[in-house]
């Protein structure tokens, strides 16, 4: 019964590349762009990844600290990536690993998507569904956030068509493993509790304040405001 998660993990190919194909199509407005996905990430990890961790791994200290760890981690490695050869603030904040790094912890959230859909099914069908149903209504956000991470750090177009194929196919592939594995409760709830700490990360100290940091608008905070009512809207529905 479990390996019928993997049609179902294949829409969500189909989703997340959805959300990127419109990150590049409005690559031209990016900063526009990044004030609705820097609110999407941080809201994710508020609403969406935290309570995942919390209710798998139940031990609410050891959830702040991993996401603690998964903050200062991020930060650690940004920091070496980017500074151990640029002196330059302004060449700093734009390089392209950085946008790797991000790019990664995005699609290793999308793995841990497909896992727990593949996990799922392996309890009950109705079950598999409804996380499913969870994991589609933030994928085309993951697609576009991915996109525009990785554009917002080296405007490189082929770099975030590659990170956004592989975010796509990493909820199948995540699939696929949770079909035919077991995985503890809690170690999926540290996992999870790291990468709230990185999208924190990603959220609060590149997305939004390159979107906010020049030109600022009402349009923009209107539009963060609404990448986090969207989010919040989908978690509460998907815990209905």
């Amino acid at each position: 019964m479990e390996w019928i998660a993997i049609p179902f993990a294949a829409a969500t190919v189909v989703a997340t590349l959805a959300g990127g194909a419109l990150g590049l199509r409005l690559a031209h407005s990016l900063p526009t762009l990044i004030a609705l996905t820097g609110g999407v990430v941080v809201a994710v990890a508020l609403f969406d990844v935290l309570p995942e961790a919390f209710e798998n791994l139940d031990d609410a200290r050891e959830v702040g600290a991993l996401a603690g760890a998964g903050f200062v981690a991020f930060f650690l490695a940004e920091r070496v990536l980017v500074l151990h050869h640029r002196d330059d603030p302004a060449q700093a904040r734009a390089h392209h690993r950085v946008g790797t790094l991000g790019a990664l912890g995005l699609s290793a959230h999308s793995f841990i998507d497909g896992l727990g859909i593949g996990l799922a099914f392996g309890l009950d069908t109705a079950t598999g569904v409804l996380v499913f149903v969870a994991v589609i209504s933030h994928d085309f956000a993951d697609g576009l956030n991915t996109v525009s991470f990785v554009l917002s750090q080296s405007n490189d177009r082929r770099q975030a068509r590659r990170w956004l194929a592989i975010d796509a196919c990493a909820p199948l592939v995540g699939a696929i493993v949770g079909s035919a594995i077991t995985v503890s409760e809690a170690t999926l709830g540290g996992i999870l509790a790291v990468y709230a700490g990185f999208f924190l990360y990603m959220g609060a100290t590149d997305l939004l304040p390159e979107a906010h940091s020049e030109h600022a608008s009402w349009r923009r905070v209107a539009l963060t405001c609404a990448g986090f009512a969207a989010v919040l809207a989908i978690s509460a529905l998907a815990g209905v």
